[in-house]
C-alpha cells in the first residue's frame, strides 16, 4: 500500500508538470486532450518569427552604426558625441527586440504599449544623464566655479534624473507615483529631524562651495587653525597645518566662524619688529634693514618694503619692518621671518649697531667709603588690648 501511494503521488506531480508546460507554451486546460504536435508547430513558428524580427532589427542596427562611422568626419562628430550616438542606437535596438519578442508571445497590447512608453522615457532620461556632465562642466567653466561644485552638481543631478526616470517608468505600468512621493517626503522629513547636525553641515558645505570664500589649496585660518585647505567635502573641511597635521572642521563651524584667507590675493604683507639702542643712528639702521630685505629672494621689490620707527620705548627704538611676499611663501612664513631677523642682526653687528636689552644701571657717588654704614633702629613692644604691637623706636 505504501509503495502504491508513493508511486501515485509522483505520477500526479508529473501530470501537473506536463499540464503546466502545455499551458506555458500557449495551450488551454479546457481542451480534452493535450495537442502537443500542434502546439509544437505553433511554438516553432513563433520562434522563427522572433528570429526573423531579431535579424531585421540587428541588420538595421548594424546599418545605422556603419552609416554613423562613415559620416562621422563629414558631420564633424567628435568621439564623445559619437559614443553617445552609438549608445542611443544600441538602446533602440535592444528595446525594439524586446517589443518584437513580446508581440510574438501573446502579451497584452496594453503591456506592450506600456513597455514601449517606459522604454522611451528611460531613453530620454539616459540621454539627459549622459549629456548633463558636459553641460555642467561648460556652465561652471564659464562662471569660474571650481571642481568641487561640478562634482556636487553632477551627483545631485544624477540622483534627480534617476528618481524622475524611475517614477516615469513606474507610472507607465500603473503605479501611484503621488502616494510614493508623499511617502518618501515623510520619510525624508523624519530622517532630517534625526540628523539635524549632519544636514546642517551638508547645507553649510554647499554654501561654502557656492560662495568660494576659499578653495582647495588656499592657506586659511579657521578658529585658530592655520593651514592649507586640502579637502572641501559636503560635511567637513580638512586643513593641513605646518606640522603636517590634518585638522577636520565641521562645515557648520566653518560657516559660523571668521575665516582668514591669506592667499586670496596676488601678494601678502607681513611685518616684524626690530630694536636698536638710543645712541645708534636711525637712518643707518633703516639702511641696513632695507638692504637685508632687498637681498632676500622671497621678499618682493614691488610693492616697496619699509622700515619705520614704531615706538620709542624704555629699552630702545623699535622699528616695524613691512615686506610683501607671494602666496606660495605663506606656508614658510615662520622660517622666513626667523631668517630675516638673523640676517638683520648680522647686519647690525657689522655696522656697530647694538641691540639693547632690559637692564638696570646704578650710579653711586665717588667720595663715599664702602661699605656704606647703616644706622640700626630699636624696637619696643607694647601690649594693647591683649595683642602685641611692634613699634619703631629711636636707637
Amino acid at each position: 500500500m505504501a509503495i502504491a501511494s508513493i508511486t501515485e503521488f509522483f505520477q500526479e506531480i508529473a501530470r501537473d508538470l506536463h499540464t503546466s508546460l502545455y499551458v506555458a507554451i500557449g495551450g488551454s486546460i479546457e481542451e480534452g486532450t493535450l495537442d502537443w504536435s500542434s502546439k509544437s508547430v505553433e511554438l516553432v513558428s513563433t520562434g522563427i518569427k522572433i528570429l526573423i524580427l531579431l535579424a531585421i532589427s540587428g541588420f538595421l542596427y548594424w546599418l545605422a552604426i556603419y552609416v554613423l562611422k562613415k559620416s562621422k568626419n563629414r558631420i564633424r562628430l567628435n568621439e564623445r558625441r559619437a559614443k553617445i550616438a552609438r549608445s542611443i542606437l544600441r538602446y533602440i535596438w535592444v528595446v525594439t527586440s524586446i517589443i518584437a519578442i513580446m508581440s510574438q508571445l501573446n502579451f497584452e497590447p496594453d503591456t506592450i504599449k506600456a513597455t514601449a512608453k517606459a522604454s522611451t522615457w528611460a531613453g530620454i532620461y539616459y540621454v539627459l544623464w549622459t549629456s548633463s556632465g558636459q553641460i555642467i562642466h561648460k556652465v561652471l567653466q564659464h562662471y569660474g566655479l571650481n571642481a568641487s561644485i561640478e562634482q556636487l552638481l553632477k551627483n545631485i543631478l544624477s540622483v534627480l534624473l534617476l528618481v524622475l526616470g524611475l517614477a516615469s517608468v513606474m507610472a507607465q505600468f500603473g503605479f501611484d507615483i503621488v502616494s510614493l512621493v508623499a511617502g518618501l517626503g515623510i520619510a525624508g522629513l523624519a530622517v532630517g529631524f534625526a540628523a539635524q547636525s549632519t544636514l546642517a553641515n551638508f547645507i553649510a558645505g554647499i554654501t561654502i562651495l557656492l560662495e568660494q570664500s576659499f578653495q582647495v589649496g588656499d592657506w586659511v585660518n579657521i578658529n585658530d587653525n592655520e593651514g592649507r585647505v586640502v579637502v572641501i567635502a559636503l560635511r567637513t573641511t580638512h586643513v593641513l597645518t605646518r606640522d603636517n597635521i590634518t585638522v577636520i572642521i565641521p562645515n557648520s563651524n566653518v560657516a559660523s566662524s571668521v575665516v582668514t584667507n591669506l592667499t586670496s590675493k596676488n601678494f601678502i604683507r607681513f611685518d616684524l619688529r626690530m630694536r636698536i639702542a638710543f645712541e645708534d643712528d636711525i637712518d643707518t639702521a633703516r639702511k641696513e634693514i632695507l638692504q637685508v630685505l632687498a637681498d632676500s629672494d622671497v621678499v618682493l621689490n614691488r610693492p616697496e618694503t619699509s622700515a619705520t620707527v614704531a615706538e620709542i620705548g624704555e629699552y630702545g627704538v623699535f622699528f616695524i619692518v613691512r615686506f610683501w611676499v607671494k602666496p606660495a611663501a605663506v606656508a614658510r612664513m615662520p622660517k622666513i621671518k626667523e631668517g630675516l631677523r638673523e640676517n638683520i642682526k648680522h647686519a647690525f653687528d657689522a655696522a656697530n649697531i647694538s641691540t639693547p636689552y632690559p637692564h638696570m644701571r646704578l650710579l653711586m657717588p665717588k667720595d663715599v667709603d664702602y661699605p656704606i654704614p647703616t644706622k640700626p633702629f630699636a624696637t619696643t613692644t607694647q601690649l594693647v588690648e591683649g595683642k602685641t604691637k611692634l613699634t619703631k623706636g629711636d636707637s
